[in-house]
């Protein structure tokens, strides 16, 4: 009998641990899932909306991104209102009713486009705050699925967009098209190979004192030369500061600005004359008699080149008459004749004629 009490009691105790085991683990699943307290007090507030979106029992309900509950219960409301056709129960936290004024509206969120949806209520400025089975009024979820369907559309043309890069990229590597030349055709590489060569030549070239860049570069006289440029340039220089030679007086001999300043003041007499009239240039410059003579005699000059186009007088007749231009070339051409024929018999114009009385 006493053994039979042990094991009796023994078979007991395992069976009060494992209720005692399975109603902890309840309650963690409880408190890990729901996301609820159990040693608080709830309350229960509707609202109405005119689709669900989505949405599940037991989603998290927010107080402007602060979790205060979950959905109790999504249903039909049976309302003729197409504001109203779904009604929503929500379970918070009675210490949290304080914390929500009655002009707060509840609408229909999302962690991303395709996350899981969720209630976030936005506090509204009421001094009263809901109580327990009250009504809050909602948003529209239409505004909610106008982003969700741009955000369908921001993904189909993601998703064309990857499909367009990944074309190309299997074109890079099955070598088409430059890029993919450049990835996998070996005879690019070895031009580059053939041009990184060609530049280590170069560069040890230009390391080497051969070659005009490598004299140029460790071949001291060049800089010696240079130097020697300088130093005479410093010596020039010099020789102005202290005034040697012809621009150094022009630089520092103040008997060369006076000569100056006297030539410019002698200049700036003779133009003072000009304007006033004086001498010759200036009377050319300022008396009108003088431009008047000379506007006269260039008149006369003018009427005599008209006599002339017209053929008046002797310098007209030689100018236009075909007449005398055809006497004066014969006689000119008579007289050649002559002259041709004194020279081929001079005897017979040398005559001599010996008479006595």
């Amino acid at each position: 009998m006493p053994a039979e009490s042990k094991t009796t009691w023994a078979k007991l105790r395992v069976g009060i641990m494992a209720i005692a085991a399975m109603i902890i683990l309840a309650v963690l699943i409880f408190l890990i899932t729901g996301n609820t307290n159990i040693f608080r007090g709830h309350a229960t507030i509707y609202a109405y909306l005119n689709d669900a979106v989505s949405l599940t029992t037991g989603a998290p309900v927010n107080l402007n991104g602060i979790p205060i509950g979950k959905v109790k219960d999504i249903r039909l409301s049976g309302l003729n209102d197409p504001q109203k056709i779904v009604k929503l129960a929500m379970e918070v936290d009675k210490d949290k009713l304080p914390a929500i004024p009655v002009d707060s509206q509840v609408a229909i969120s999302a962690a991303n486009v395709l996350g899981t949806k969720f209630i976030n209520i936005k506090k509204g400025k009421s001094p009263v705050h809901v109580q327990d089975h009250d009504t809050l009024p909602s948003l529209n979820t239409a505004e909610f699925e106008d982003v969700v369907q741009q955000g369908y559309s921001i993904l189909a043309s993601l998703n064309a967009t990857v499909d367009k890069v990944d074309d190309i990229v299997n074109k890079i590597q099955t070598g088409n098209g430059s890029i993919g030349k450049l990835l996998v055709d070996e005879t690019l590489y070895n031009h580059l190979l053939r041009i990184v060569d060609t530049v280590q030549k170069l560069a040890d070239a230009l390391n080497s004192d051969k070659g005009t860049i490598g004299k140029l570069i460790f071949d001291p006289e060049l800089y010696n030369q240079v130097r020697g440029e300088l130093t005479r340039v410093d010596d020039i220089l010099q020789g102005l500061q202290q005034g040697q030679g012809s621009a150094g007086k022009l630089l520092k001999d103040p008997a060369l600005y006076d000569d100056l300043h006297k030539s410019v003041n002698e200049i700036n007499g003779i133009l003072a004359d000009l304007n006033a009239g004086k001498g010759t240039a200036g009377k050319l410059l300022k008396s009108d008699e003088l431009s008047n003579q000379i506007q006269a005699t260039i008149g006369r000059l003018d009427g005599i080149l008209d006599k002339i186009n017209a053929g008046q007088g002797t310098i007209g007749q030689l100018l236009v008459n075909t007449s005398l231009y055809d006497n004066l070339n014969g006689t000119t051409r008579e007289m050649h004749e002559l002259m041709k024929d004194f020279r081929a018999n001079p005897k017979k114009f040398l005559r001599i004629k010996l008479s006595l009385f």
